[in-house]
C-alpha cells in the first residue's frame, strides 16, 4: 500500500531539510565525517521520492569511505535528481555530469548543490 501526503500528493519524504553552508561547514569541521551521514539520509530522501531504491545504504557509505563519492554524486544526478525536479515543478535537466565532475574535484561544494535541490522539497 502506498503512503501519499494528503496535502500535496508527494510521496512519503522523510525530512531532511538543511542549509547548504551547514553541509560545508559540518563536512569541513568534521574532515568528511558528516558526509557520511549526509550521503545516508539524502539516499533516504531520494529513495522515498522515487518510490523505488536508487542508492543502496551500502553504496552510499562506501562511496563516501573509498573517495568515491563522484559516483555517488553521478547517480544522485542521473537517477535521483529528475524525480526531486518533477515533484517541485522545476523543468528536467540532466545534472548528471556536473556533479560527477564536481564531485572528484569539490565533493563538499557538489553536496550543498545537492542539498538545495532536495531542500526545494520542503
Amino acid at each position: 500500500m502506498e503512503v501519499i501526503n494528503s496535502f500535496n500528493n508527494k510521496p512519503n519524504i522523510p525530512y531532511f531539510k538543511v542549509d547548504p553552508i551547514v553541509v560545508l561547514l559540518l563536512g569541513f569541521f568534521t574532515c568528511g565525517l558528516y558526509l557520511i551521514y549526509w550521503n545516508l539520509k539524502i539516499s533516504e530522501v531520494i529513495n522515498a521520492a522515487n518510490e523505488r531504491e536508487v542508492i543502496s545504504p551500502v553504496v552510499a557509505i562506501l562511496t563516501s569511505f573509498c573517495g568515491l563519492s563522484f559516483f555517488f554524486y553521478w547517480l544522485v544526478g542521473r537517477d535521483g535528481l529528475p524525480k526531486i525536479y518533477e515533484l517541485t515543478n522545476q523543468p528536467q535537466k540532466d545534472d548528471s555530469v556536473l556533479l560527477l565532475v564536481l564531485g572528484f574535484f569539490f565533493p563538499m561544494i557538489t553536496a550543498m548543490i545537492v542539498q538545495s535541490e532536495i531542500n526545494k522539497l520542503y
